[in-house]
C-alpha cells in the first residue's frame, strides 16, 4: 500500500499553535541544523503566506509557504519547501510541488510562479516546469537561482 500525506492549506491565523510550532520546528531542523546555516527563518513573512502542510501519522513532515503576487516576488511564489529528513525516501517532494502549484491557482487565481531555488534542486524544479531565469547567487551562503513557471 502506498503511503500518502494528508494535505492542508491554511492562512497564518488559521494555524493552530501546535501546527505553527511543528512547522517552525521542521524548518529549523532542516534549514538551520541540517544545512548548518544560521539565518533568520522567522522573517516576518509568515503572516502574509498561505501554509501548505503535509501530515503523516499526525505529524507535519512536509511544508511550503505560498505567496500571492507582489508579496515576495512580482509573481506568486513558493518558498520554505521542506520535507523532514526521515521521510525523504518517500519522494513526497513531487507531490508537495503539485499541491503547492495547485494551491496557488486555487487561492490566488494565477499560474505564473517565481521561486528562489537552491541550486542543487534545479533538476527537481525543472521536472515541475520551472525554468532558470538568473545566474547563481548566494542566499545565506547557499547557492541559489531564480526560477519561473508560466
Amino acid at each position: 500500500m502506498e503511503e500518502t500525506l494528508k494535505w492542508k492549506i491554511k492562512r497564518f491565523n488559521e494555524l493552530s499553535l501546535l501546527e505553527l510550532y511543528s512547522l517552525l520546528q521542521l524548518r529549523s531542523h532542516v534549514f538551520v541544523v541540517e544545512q548548518n546555516c544560521v539565518y533568520q527563518d522567522v522573517d516576518g513573512k509568515d503572516s502574509k503566506a498561505m501554509h501548505l502542510l503535509g501530515e503523516f501519522d499526525g505529524k507535519i513532515v512536509a511544508y511550503a509557504r505560498l505567496f500571492k503576487p507582489g508579496d515576495y516576488f512580482e509573481n506568486a511564489s513558493i518558498g520554505r519547501v521542506v520535507i523532514h529528513t526521515d521521510y525523504r525516501d518517500k519522494k513526497w517532494g513531487h507531490q508537495m510541488m503539485q499541491e503547492a502549484i495547485a494551491g496557488i491557482k486555487t487561492h490566488f487565481g494565477v499560474s505564473q510562479i517565481t521561486i528562489s531555488a537552491q541550486l542543487y534542486l534545479k533538476k527537481f524544479y525543472e521536472s515541475h516546469a520551472f525554468v532558470q531565469t538568473s545566474e547563481m547567487y548566494l542566499e545565506d551562503d547557499i547557492p541559489h537561482i531564480e526560477m519561473k513557471r508560466d
